[in-house]
């Protein structure tokens, strides 16, 4: 047991002893989260929008009033014809136009919307946005109740996303160029003909890794819940849990990487290209994934953020309890399994020249 909290103490102090190794562990959760939290984000506000009117009647009046008083939208002119506001959407003075007939204010209808269309989602929900305002100044046709996330913000969306990606990339990428360093720089041999066993010394790689991201994942939710202002509904107990799984998870893979690679520039791509571009485009992060084609559905069943990404939405934005995530918690315990029993049979007792 000496031998092992040797071994855990040599790996924690080739981690600190690295300065860019701990402000990539430490640097890149918090530029992140303030990226996707503030910066990054799908948010409607300040709509540049031209109002196209013959007559400024009393009901018009109210519809643009309203319009200029939410947060979405900004007035930037009044026109005269649709022709005049394309213009001024093409030569991107603007982002879309609201036309108001000659029998709105008769009949309370009669309302086209001239929008940017480059962007189609942003322009989707522009439109979407636009006609509720405009429903509720006739009269409140309509009421809409948005659950969980009232305010609509991004911040909601993104931030059980951003940890999902942060403790794959961290914990897999980190522990991946831990076993291929040893090779390197010829210090494998001293550890293969230790006392210790295989296991042992991966677990000893690991218990570094696994302790710096818990503290990573404790810096994330302080800053979602007290900077980005994003809820923690769920149960705190639960949450910890099925992260710690997912970290057992993750460092699985790092392990496994680290077998197969020679090198720690070849683990590093190997880790970029397993884990970082299906990570953003596959596992839900950023486009759903039941808008995405079959073959890619079936592709994205075996990432794992997927299923972290989802389990954390539910707990942390819907707060349900653990028996609505069962699938995805049970889902991330076979890839550990899976993944750790793959790690073990490729580390070889002696070194392969």
């Amino acid at each position: 047991m000496k031998q092992f909290f040797s071994f855990v103490i040599k790996e924690g102090k080739h981690i600190v002893r690295d300065k860019r190794t701990v402000l990539i562990l430490f640097g890149m959760p918090l530029v992140l989260m303030l990226l996707f939290g503030f910066a990054i984000t799908n948010d409607v506000k300040n709509v540049r929008t031209v109002v196209v009117t013959s007559s400024m009647d009393h009901l018009t009046r109210q519809a643009v009033d309203r319009l200029a008083a939410s947060e979405y939208f900004t007035i930037t002119q009044v026109v005269a014809t649709p022709r005049d506001a394309e213009r001024v959407i093409r030569g991107q003075k603007a982002d879309m136009a609201i036309v108001f007939g000659p029998e709105f204010a008769s009949r309370r209808s009669g309302v086209q919307f001239i929008v940017d269309g480059a962007d189609p989602n942003m322009a989707q929900q522009w439109t979407n946005y636009a006609t509720g305002v405009m429903l509720n100044a006739q009269g409140g046709a309509v009421n809409t109740k948005m659950l969980y996330n009232p305010q609509m913000r991004s911040a909601y969306n993104f931030v059980p996303a951003i940890m999902g990606m942060l403790l794959m990339l961290v914990c897999a990428m980190m522990t991946s160029i831990s076993i291929v360093r040893e090779k390197e720089k010829g210090t494998m041999e001293v550890l293969l003909v230790s006392p210790v066993k295989p296991l042992m010394i991966i677990i000893a790689k690991a218990i570094p890794y696994l302790a710096l991201a818990f503290i990573i994942l404790i810096i994330i939710m302080l800053m979602a819940r007290y900077v980005l202002g994003v809820p923690l509904a769920g149960s705190l107990f639960w949450i910890i849990v099925i992260s710690v799984i997912y970290i057992l998870l993750a460092l699985s893979l790092g392990l496994l990487i680290s077998n197969v690679a020679k090198t720690q520039l070849v683990a590093l791509l190997l880790s970029a290209m397993v884990l970082l571009v299906p990570i953003v485009m596959l596992s839900g992060m950023i486009f759903p994934v039941e808008s995405m084609p079959e073959i890619l559905q079936w592709i994205s069943a075996i990432i794992p953020p997927r299923y972290y990404i989802d389990a954390m939405r539910k707990l942390m934005i819907m707060g349900v309890g653990i028996q609505d995530v069962a699938r995805e918690v049970l889902i991330l315990v076979g890839m550990v399994v899976v993944l750790m029993t793959l790690a073990l049979a490729k580390f070889n007792k002696r070194l392969e020249y």
